[in-house]
């Protein structure tokens, strides 16, 4: 896509309730089309089969992937028990299946419960062959179609909460997922079809919440595609959105332009007292956010150091 003037506007968040079938990469696209900027990311991917939550940056927001991307997410599954596949969800070859049939005696609701409380917590989990992440520069799901398999590193997540409901169907359970970025559902729920011996993949799956964006706030492609150009870029959320949960600060004219140029700011400068490591939103004197920005130890004392600049 050739640059417009598009690309040049400030940008800003914006929630897209993905479909079924579809690549995050492919809303991608369509979001460039419909705001006519190549200037557009997204915080984290859904697998084609999944719904719900992408949320979308455009413009100069793009810039804040790198720092949301492992915000916390909410997720509802459908654990299905009784086999497991290469995916660990329905859409790959089964692997092992222990043809239970309606005369066999699935987990109960409190058995399932027991077990998924297990993996409530800060845990270890081992990414699926099936995914996008990179080894030696190649993805694992490249490697996984061609039969490869490798060893792969555990890494933490932490899950807040998962509340189990059942259904109609007495070999699926509902989970609501309540986790660190990172985490993947349907390695959950093939760790879980383990730990009761039965089983188990991933057989639905929907974002429910991303960045602190609820599904209720997202918008879907269709409805977007009826709205005007100005129509759209009206529901566009502010950078800042991202950063609610960060103590902000708001540097007078002159402290802004040190800021701007790289300068850190002393917090006894302007009178603040703030922990080293937190993330501050940075405004101007009249509260207008601008940037993201880290409280460090710097040579004359402690100090609000840019981070990102959001706004020129």
């Amino acid at each position: 896509m050739k640059r417009s003037e598009n690309d040049n506007k400030p940008g800003g968040v914006i929630a897209i309730d993905k479909p079924e079938g579809i690549t995050s990469h492919d809303v991608v696209f369509k979001i460039r089309k419909l705001f006519g900027t190549a200037r557009v990311g997204h915080t984290g991917t859904l697998d084609p089969m999944a719904t719900g939550v992408l949320v979308v940056l455009i413009g100069r927001a793009a810039k804040a992937c790198e720092f949301i991307s492992k915000d916390s997410k909410r997720y509802i599954a459908t654990l299905r028990l009784g086999y497991e596949t290469d995916t660990e969800d329905i859409t790959g070859d089964i692997t092992s299946d222990l043809v239970m049939s309606d005369d066999d005696v699935y987990p109960t609701l409190d058995e399932v419960r027991d077990a998924v409380n297990a993996f409530v917590g800060k845990i270890v989990q081992i990414p699926p062959m099936y995914s996008a992440l990179k080894v030696d520069g190649r993805k694992l799901c490249d490697l996984a179609r061609e039969g490869i398999e490798i060893e792969r590193a555990g890494r933490e997540i932490e899950v807040y909460s998962i509340d189990v409901k059942p259904t109609e169907n007495k070999r699926e359970f509902i989970l609501d997922v309540h986790c660190s970025g990172g985490t993947y559902i349907r390695t959950l729920c093939s760790d879980i079809g383990k730990k009761l011996g039965t089983g188990g993949v991933m057989a639905t799956l929907c974002r429910s919440e991303a960045s602190g964006i609820a599904l209720s706030e997202a918008y879907t492609l269709e409805a977007l595609r009826e709205m005007s150009e100005d129509e759209r870029w009206e529901k566009i959320m502010p950078t800042e959105y991202l950063f609610t949960n960060h103590e902000k600060i708001k540097l007078p004219a002159f402290y802004e332009r040190l800021f701007r140029s790289g300068c850190p700011i002393y917090l006894k400068k302007i009178g603040m007292n703030l922990p080293l490591g937190q993330r501050v939103r940075i405004a101007d004197a009249n509260g207008s956010f601008f940037a993201l920005g880290e409280i460090v130890d710097a040579e004359e004392g402690i100090a609000v150091k840019s981070v990102k600049i959001f706004s020129l």
